[in-house]
């Protein structure tokens, strides 16, 4: 299959790209917003738990696409994140990210990946199915502002 976005590089994220990152999850209401000090941790080599952070620079551009999180926890993962910068979106970037980091997850030894997603947020929740995420249970009212349920998925690797 030929990636919609043919000019992505998809490399780990470094505190370099910080900036960048932060700009594209505060541009999405719907990603979690995290302080720079929890990235910071994430890109930490000796963090507890260790965590995968790639991004995709547009490679002609050169300007940081999105990015995505993932906390191990042999032999299983979280994605803890997956952004696209608006611009970006509906190209087929979300999913070249989640199989580079799926790649680097099955060397890591990981094999199953959960999230835990809105119960609103159509366009992830496709993305989710489409990757072979099931559904596997629901947290009520688990987010604020605004309330809504947590939708809990496993894809098995």
């Amino acid at each position: 299959m030929t990636p919609l976005f043919p000019s992505a590089l998809i490399r780990r994220m470094t505190p370099a790209d910080l900036d960048r990152v932060m700009e594209i999850a505060e541009s999405l209401k719907e990603a979690p917003q995290w302080p720079r000090s929890a990235y910071l941790t994430a890109l930490h080599p000796e963090a507890a738990p260790r965590r995968i952070a790639l991004l995709a620079d547009d490679s002609i551009t050169g300007v940081v696409a999105g990015f995505a999180v993932a906390s191990l926890l042999p032999p299983e993962a979280e994605l803890e994140m997956i952004a696209v910068a608006p611009t970006a979106q509906r190209r087929g970037l979300a999913r070249q990210l989640f199989f580079s980091l799926a790649a680097e997850l099955r060397t890591a030894e990981v094999f199953g990946v959960i999230l835990e997603v809105r119960a609103t947020n159509q366009p992830a929740l496709e993305l989710y199915r489409r990757l072979g995420f099931v559904e596997t249970g629901r947290r009520l009212r688990y987010y604020h502002d605004p309330v809504e349920d947590a939708i809990l998925m496993r894809l098995r690797l």
